[in-house]
């Protein structure tokens, strides 16, 4: 073995003396036993121990995520307890309590494989720390973490979840006292205590915490359950808890607010960890949705919806002339924006700035104020003033009082509310977005999500638009060139570039904050011609072409 190899061995035995947990110990020993052995599988084994041991697993303001398997550099109980330690550690030195003035951190897990595992390692820790450990009482939607955080006055929230990520991977999402993600500098301030912790023998361990009862998961489905108001409730819907946490909770809110019980995909109704139907468990990914689809179209359904797997997230598909047709993000942001407009709520409407500029449109035009974040709800919780904020990645928050973070549970209800009401006036869904076109002109958006298997092609490609800025997108001047790294007034610095072009067009590039991905987020404003009988049509069939070109231009600008 070569003397790096020798130096990544010895870090490797060091690891897993310290590791209490057997499958990665063992996972470990093989890889090591592969190496040492020096046969025709050792190169092989040398790259994999050198990816598990390149740094560790890089803690920031979406917390971890990673794939699961021993070393520092992914998902495990030792990182895991690490993260734990550091978490306890700024939590003293920074005197946090929360609004009830408790010392008390609440922890929540989805279905995914080691979620209550390093959920219990949490608690220990936790109380070892000397805080107050709650522990939620089964896999539940990590927007049920967020409202214990708020209900019980919590300093700080644990979720541990990954969200919509694939199979092999978990995370640990890390909540304030406010019930929001953290936001710098609380990620660094973090990241900084869990570097300093030592040995995991000296981290002090207490007991279990304590498992809180069904009935604050019941306090949470009522709250949700009263925000629909008295209505129509006649919709026939199919739904997909895609494998995940959503399922038991979305239909006890659909049947508390007086909806009958959704048609829900056999295949995907349970909790899965293994997520066998689909091949990401993302309802924006092609094929997620084909079961769910398939479904309402044999039934003749009037509404799909879906959660993502940790039930924050809420996807929607609707009937066409030409079949079934997934609601985009911002269209979705639209009609839940005009449900809460209509009914006559105040405040803040807020979005991030890789979605629609349509909701400043509309809260404009009915006198309420909008704010413009960086992407993530960890900056949309913290709008002050909050009354719906959302953004296109199927994110919304539509009850800020009690949920400061995206909740596919409450979004889905408010969406199901509008539909029936819509088919009780014999209308759907794109009726009412075609409503909103007329009036405010059709905003059209689509996104360039290019993955990379070679991580440095997303600096490179960022370098490229910011040595060889383009002067025309789409056919479209540019007017303006934002680079998002420097911030402005408005907004902290963030790794990005905004493009605002002629026509109200605009084109944002960014490096995902989640995945190996380099994103682009399109928009084209059309005007609807009035009166016309195929106005809208006509204005969609104009946007999709600038979409196209848009998409075209910026690909090839960024070397992607």
């Amino acid at each position: 073995m070569s003397p790096d190899v020798d130096v990544l061995v010895a870090r490797a035995r060091a690891w897993m003396a310290e590791d209490p947990d057997p499958q990665t110990r063992s996972e470990l020993a093989q890889v090591l036993a592969t190496v040492e052995a020096d046969g025709p599988d050792a190169a092989a084994a040398a790259a994999d121990l050198a990816d598990r041991f390149r740094g560790s697993l890089e803690f920031g303001t979406a917390g971890l995520r990673g794939a699961l398997g021993a070393g520092p550099h992914r998902m495990n109980r030792v990182v895991v307890l690490r993260a734990a330690a550091g978490l306890a550690a700024y939590l003293h030195q920074e005197g946090a309590t929360g609004q009830s003035g408790q010392r008390s951190v609440v922890i929540g897990y989805d279905a995914r494989h080691n979620s209550e595992v390093f959920a219990r390692d949490t608690a220990e820790v936790m109380s070892g720390a000397g805080f107050t450990a709650w522990v939620l009482p089964r896999p539940l939607p990590t927007p049920v973490l967020a409202f214990a955080i708020r209900e019980l006055g919590c300093a700080a929230g644990v979720m541990v979840t990954a969200s919509h990520n694939p199979p092999q991977d978990n995370g640990y999402k890390v909540y304030l006292g406010d019930g929001s993600q953290i936001v710098p500098p609380a990620d660094a301030d973090i990241a900084a205590h869990i570097d300093a912790v030592g040995h995991l023998a000296e981290i002090p361990r207490g007991g279990p915490g304590t498992l809180l009862g069904e009935d604050l998961v019941d306090h949470y489905l009522d709250t949700v359950a009263a925000l629909a108001e008295d209505g129509p409730r006649d919709l026939d819907v199919v739904y997909t808890p895609l494998h995940g946490v959503g399922g038991t909770t979305v239909l006890q809110v659909l049947e508390t607010a007086g909806f009958s019980e959704p048609r829900v995909v056999a295949e995907q109704a349970e909790p899965d960890p293994d997520f066998p139907t689909v091949g990401f468990p993302n309802p924006e990914e092609p094929g997620a949705m084909d079961l769910a689809l398939a479904l309402a179209e044999e039934t003749g359904a009037d509404l799909v919806v879906a959660n993502d797997p940790d039930a924050d997230r809420c996807a929607a598909a609707v009937p066409g002339l030409h079949g079934w047709r997934m609601l985009r993000g911002d269209e979705v942001g639209a009609l839940l924006a005009h449900h809460l407009l209509a009914r006559g709520r105040t405040g803040t409407y807020a979005t991030s700035i890789v979605s629609s500029s349509l909701l400043a449109t509309m809260a404009a035009a009915a006198g309420q104020l909008h704010e413009e974040t960086l992407t993530g709800f960890k900056w949309i919780g913290r709008v002050p003033g909050l009354a719906f904020g959302y953004e296109e990645a199927l994110g919304y928050c539509v009850d800020p009082d009690h949920v400061r973070d995206k909740d596919g549970v409450s979004a889905l209800l408010l969406l199901c509310e509008l539909a029936a009401r819509l088919k009780a006036e014999g209308r759907g869904l794109v009726d009412l977005l075609d409503d909103i076109a007329r009036e405010h002109g059709l905003h059209a958006t689509d996104q360039v999500s290019v993955r990379v298997d070679d991580l440095a092609r997303i600096p490179a490609a960022m370098a490229r638009l910011r040595e060889h800025p383009p002067t025309t997108l789409g056919g479209l001047a540019v007017l303006a060139v934002d680079d998002l790294a420097q911030g402005t007034a408005a907004l902290p610095p963030t790794d990005g570039l905004r493009y605002r072009l002629a026509d109200g067009a605009r084109v944002i590039v960014r490096p995902s904050g989640t995945e190996p991905k380099v994103k682009c987020y399109l928009e084209v404003v059309v005007p609807v011609e009035a009166g016309a009988a195929d106005g809208v049509e006509a204005a969609r069939i104009s946007a999709a072409a600038r979409l196209d070109a848009l998409g075209a231009d910026i690909r090839a600008a960024a070397g992607i």
